[in-house]
């Protein structure tokens, strides 16, 4: 039977911790729920993810989703950092440019950096925050966090054009749905935009970020929301009509369900 991992505490949304040196060979396991962003300064050996094996050559950093299946096979002691993120952690951020920049990260598996300096940096200064309790924690936190999802896609990226990787359908879904004004509640219009099917933008989806396009529209149509609840005087009925919704017991409902709480009641808590 296949082992579910649960490395954090029900009530945590984000962890930050070194990496095991006893760890040598695991077997196959996924998580509960979570990212899990494994970063390797020393070791070798091998890390399979999904039936691929990735060899364990440091300085690299290694991206699990929550639906993957890996194992280690390690030599040697290593030396790193695991940094684990819940996706209510980044759900629950106003901050809509840290959800963008997770999902983007979240698409790579292992990436190999040639500088290694700020990434190194940028974990033991998110593990020293992470271990103390001083004022504004939370605040410096979700700031280096998103320093280092953004110096992970810098490197992302400069490794897709020395390749020649052209941006793909993923991506470019989600360049979409980052222009909020015309957001629309309808993953058929997206398709028809990447001229695909919904069909297909569902599997690359799920082969990008391991959701339905459904799941990540519904991301960013529930942050837009909470924006609005929060920072305009618009009502429920009014943002549900610039959402895209046919009415707002539609919307009521949708919200609901991606959130746990109704808009009124997420505005009046807020």
């Amino acid at each position: 039977m296949l082992t579910v991992k649960n490395k954090i505490d029900s009530h945590q949304l984000i962890k930050v911790a070194e990496f095991r040196k006893d760890i040598r060979n695991t077997a196959p396991h996924k998580h509960h729920s979570y990212f899990e962003f494994v970063w390797l300064a020393k070791g070798a050996g091998w890390h399979t993810i999904d039936g691929k094996r990735y060899a364990v050559d440091p300085p690299v950093l290694f991206i699990i989703r929550k639906e993957q299946i890996h194992h280690w096979e390690l030599e040697g002691e290593p030396e790193g950092y695991v940094l684990i993120i819940k996706k209510q952690y980044v759900d629950d951020s106003l901050d809509k440019s840290l959800q963008d920049i997770l999902r983007k990260a979240s698409i790579h598996t292992c990436l190999h950096i040639p500088e290694p300096g700020a990434v190194a940096s940028l974990f033991a200064l998110l593990l020293r925050e992470w271990e103390q309790t001083l004022p504004h924690r939370n605040e410096v936190m979700e700031g280096l966090l998103k320093a280092l999802l953004a110096k992970v896609l810098q490197y992302a990226r400069a490794d897709e054009h020395q390749r020649g990787v052209p941006t793909d359908m993923f991506q470019r879904f989600e360049a979409l749905l980052a222009q909020t004004h015309v957001l629309k509640n309808s993953v058929a219009h997206y398709a028809a935009l990447l001229n695909t099917t919904p069909q297909n933008l569902n599997a690359v989806c799920r082969r990008a970020a391991g959701q339905s396009a459904a799941a990540v529209l519904a991301g960013h149509l529930t942050s837009e929301a909470k924006r609005l609840l929060l920072y305009t005087d618009m009502t429920v009925s009014q943002i549900a009509a610039q959402l895209d919704f046919g009415d707002s017991s539609h919307f009521i409902k949708y919200f609901k369900r991606h959130t746990g709480t109704t808009p009124v009641a997420f505005r009046r808590l807020a």
